[in-house]
């Protein structure tokens, strides 16, 4: 979690630092279920557990990379990217997205957040990109990578 002194005022301080690192998220075939019904997204190697656990080259189900990417809101919220006398954050969208290596149903995941840039924009906002990656428990690659974008608003 970034220090007491991190504020919209001194994110430029930031910049370059790792903000931190959230717990583990375990994610459990309920979940993958409810995203695919959610999505539409029924790929059999998300949700058919027995024909994953026969002819998919990963042993079992997996979770749906754009899932994995879902996480990372609020991962990045335990860690406390936002500072706290924002008003408003505003999803600006994400910039080079690579998902790296399937996630296991049963896998625990993490975020690890490093601050890029802290865009000064007019009345106060700031366009605030991370780097984002999401660690798998036991697993030597991560999940995914993937810059984030989001306006702070001030209060």
């Amino acid at each position: 979690m970034p220090s007491a002194d991190y504020t919209l005022a001194t994110l430029g301080r930031f910049v370059g630092q790792e903000l931190g690192v959230s717990g583990w998220r375990r994610i459990d075939q309920a979940t993958v279920h409810a995203f695919a019904d959610l999505t539409g997204d029924r790929q059999w190697i998300h949700v058919d557990v027995e024909r994953a656990q026969r002819e998919s080259p990963f042993g079992g189900t997996i979770a749906h990379g754009l899932l994995t990417l879902s996480l990372l809101p609020a991962l990045r919220a335990e860690i406390g990217v936002v500072p706290d006398d924002v008003g408003q954050v505003v999803n600006y969208g994400y910039d080079r997205v690579r998902f790296l290596a399937p996630v296991r149903v049963g896998a625990k995941v993490r975020a690890r957040v490093t601050l890029l840039a802290a865009e000064p924009k007019e009345d106060g906002r700031v366009l605030l990109r991370t780097s984002n990656t999401l660690e798998i428990a036991g697993e030597e690659k991560p999940a995914l990578v993937a810059e984030s974008l989001v306006l702070l608003v001030p209060a």
